[in-house]
């Protein structure tokens, strides 16, 4: 195919050239009609393809011409059989794969520390979760990939299940062995979903892990925005084989897309695509370079570390993406949340994000040997500043058993429910979330009995300052969970 073409944005040149009067919305009219100091931000050029599904510019609810043709191309990018564009993000993507494949009741094989859209598709379905711990990092504090046996196991304990979704790659840039996970899972004739949220850039160079569609996996949902180059929000769904409907996956993803979509985003994964499928090697090879120096001019430093191919070898190990930059600071006896705040407030640097032990720098085609060098020169400062530490705490990560799950998800965060102080919880049904953070992994989801040792567990992180989320408290003093039918006797 011409990967130099860009149907959808060169549809959307011609109709702003041509400067039609305009009686639809939106209703800023190329601008005219908004506020005068964010049109002269934003730019013209932008607002005059700020536009709707007009004829000229096809319906990604039923595409039938250029975002048709700009799909099609997509797909042969990704080395998928059809791709799906989604301005809904990744979110919206990974939602469409679990609704297209799993129905009420339903069991779908997920691991425990899976984006949080996981799960709320499967309270909006109805579905069963079985969980599988994800391999857990003693000494970084983090979690990676889920081991094959694992997924054998439930598979053996589950094999009416509909599903089984991978994360490939995890956060920090570690993958399983997806291959070897497909295959076990394509020989119950069951889909593999895969969370690939941070994996665009793997499609294109043979130095970083394997995709998704490269394992052959069923669906994948892939964050171009994220390491691309296309604008926040913009996402692919890819799918191969025949083991999921694409008609019915079509069906689903309209259902979770606005009718007013974004013809900016669209143009954006359009020309995104483009870019990749002609120079996405070159892009990746220059990527993967940057990160390779940093990581070992981070690795010179005193009292930090960022890990590498040193840690592979193990099944949830298999591969690791360079460009993911993990620095370990709990040597300088700070948390990662401190060093956030730290770059912040010296260099004007802002990372992807942090937990008790660790940073995370994403690096992208967007980086730059300049801005690297500044990265690199705030660490040596905030270590030497650091270099005096008395006390260096061990990595601690006490994660209790996953609760039993009493009701499904849909059945707890539909139901009745009533409030009372978190502390006196235990034994009762929970009807909301609670994460804790590290190392990130869900605590409790609607439906799971909470235990004492969970109440313990979170009034801990809670009282020595750690981000809790999910509750609609925020204290965590009080819990909504599922009212209880009295006894009589």
């Amino acid at each position: 195919m011409d990967h130099t073409r860009t149907p959808l944005f060169s549809a959307l040149l011609r109709h702003a050239e041509r400067n039609p009067i305009q009686f639809h919305i939106p209703g800023h009219k190329k601008g005219v009609g908004m506020d005068p100091e964010f049109r002269a931000f934003i730019g013209d050029n932008a607002l005059s393809i700020d536009l709707i599904n007009i004829a000229p510019l096809d319906d990604l609810h039923q595409p039938m011409g250029v975002i048709e043709e700009a799909q099609k191309l997509a797909a042969d990018a990704f080395g998928a059989d059809h791709t799906f564009f989604s301005v809904q993000g990744t979110s919206g993507a990974i939602m469409t794969m679990i609704m297209t494949v799993c129905s009420e009741g339903d069991k779908i094989i997920v691991p425990r520390n899976v984006h949080k859209s996981v799960l709320a598709a499967i309270i909006f379905v109805g579905a069963k979760p079985v969980f599988i711990q994800p391999a857990r990092d003693k000494n970084l504090g983090i979690d990676h990939g889920i081991p094959t046996r694992s997924v054998r196991r439930a598979l053996e304990k589950h094999p009416d299940a509909k599903a089984v979704l991978v994360i490939n790659p995890t956060y920090y840039g570690v993958c399983t062995n997806l291959k070897e996970i497909v295959d076990l899972v394509h020989s119950f004739n069951i889909p593999v979903l895969v969370d690939e949220a941070h994996g665009v850039l793997i499609h294109f160079h043979d130095k970083l892990p394997m995709s998704a569609m490269e394992a052959g996996a069923d669906m994948a949902a892939t964050s171009v925005h994220k390491l691309g180059g296309s604008m926040t929000q913009s996402s692919v769904l890819n799918v191969k084989g025949n083991r999921v409907n694409p008609k019915r996956i079509q069906t689903i993803i309209s259902m979770l897309t606005t009718t007013s979509t974004s013809y900016i985003l669209l143009g954006s994964l359009d020309t995104s695509r483009r870019h990749l499928a002609l120079n996405g090697r070159d892009m990746a090879e220059r990527t993967i370079e940057l990160a390779h120096y940093a990581r070992k001019q981070i690795n010179e430093i005193p009292n930090l570390y960022c890990f590498g191919e040193e840690i592979l070898g193990e099944e949830a190990t298999y591969a690791y993406d360079p460009t993911k930059i993990c620095v370990h600071v709990r040597k300088l006896g700070v948390t990662g949340f401190e060093v956030e705040n730290w770059l912040r407030d010296h260099y004007n640097i802002e990372v992807e994000m942090s937990d008790m032990y660790n940073i995370l720098c994403l690096f992208t085609p967007g980086d730059t040997q300049e801005n690297v060098d500044i990265l690199l020169t705030a660490l040596r400062e905030l270590s030497h500043i650091n270099d005096d530490v008395v006390e260096v705490k061990e990595v601690v990560i006490k994660v209790p058993a996953i609760p039993q799950l009493t009701l499904t998800p849909r059945d707890a965060f539909y139901g009745e429910t009533e409030t009372l102080p978190f502390k006196d919880s235990a034994d009762r049904i929970i009807a909301e979330f609670i994460y804790v953070y590290p190392p990130g992994i869900p605590i409790l989801l609607p439906g799971e009995v909470i235990t004492q040792e969970l109440i313990d567990y979170i009034v801990e992180h809670v009282e020595v300052g750690l981000p809790v989320k999910g509750p609609e408290d925020r204290s965590v003093q009080q819990v909504k969970v599922i009212v209880e039918t009295q006894a009589i006797f």
